[in-house]
């Protein structure tokens, strides 16, 4: 499929509603958005496959969806360490900041160096993706030890007074999704968020009490990952 044919698809399907719900439910309002759900984008993606070529042209229309539908067509072991960063660069809202992060990044081999670098960065969504890619890590990859985990924590307790919403919550996630790895995990993602609360800002506050209204909960089930040790 050409560039041309993917975005007459594209446009095809373009709803001003869908722009105004993803706007005024979850706070989505990117620029150049045709209104498109990601359901939609997924059959196309089916019907396309991998194409890495068609996926960077796609994202460097600038259209919100055709950036979304590079994410899923992308291979992922291709991407280089500069293109990240580029792509990164071009995120505009929490949306297009998770989905590449999920569908794409998170394949790739510089996945665990970006939640530090990234992490650094003032850049709304850039650093947004950092702890995106913490959260994802912990539960994706099954097999890896705690301590690539652990030392994210200096780094989570050093950036939680970012007051922006969309940091705050991508922190949480990444904590919460932590503490419910395994045992062990669990206590130290805990102490992290009482750290949290001893804090003044109000930012590491909250994201001190929504990760421990979640991590204490007495039906709480671990991942149990890996589970050669924590299942065996």
């Amino acid at each position: 499929m050409t560039v041309e044919e993917t975005m007459r698809q594209l446009h095809h399907l373009a709803n001003p509603n869908v722009i105004k719900i993803k706007k005024e439910r979850f706070g989505i309002n990117p620029k150049n958005s045709l209104g498109i759900y990601q359901k939609e984008l997924d059959f196309i993606a089916k019907e396309i496959g991998k194409d890495d070529v068609l996926g960077l042209a796609l994202f460097e229309t600038g259209i919100y969806e055709a950036k979304l539908l590079c994410a899923k067509i992308y291979t992922p072991k291709n991407l280089t360490e500069d293109m990240m960063d580029d792509l990164a660069k071009g995120f505009d809202s929490w949306e297009i900041c998770d989905s590449f992060c999920m569908k794409l990044f998170i394949k790739n081999m510089w996945a665990l160096h970006k939640t530090i670098e990234w992490s650094k960065s003032e850049v709304l969504y850039i650093k947004r993706a950092a702890f995106v890619l913490m959260a994802v890590l912990v539960t994706s990859d099954k097999k890896v030890q705690n301590s690539i985990f652990k030392a994210f924590i200096p780094t989570i307790l050093k950036e939680c007074e970012d007051e922006r919403i969309h940091i705050k919550k991508a922190i949480s996630w990444a904590l919460r999704a932590m503490g419910k790895r395994n045992c062990d995990l669990h206590k130290i993602a805990v102490k992290a968020a009482y750290e949290m609360l001893k804090k003044e800002s109000s930012s590491a506050q909250w994201i001190g009490k929504d990760v421990l209204g979640a991590l204490e909960k007495p039906d709480l089930k671990f991942y149990d990952y890996p589970r050669d040790k924590y299942r065996a």
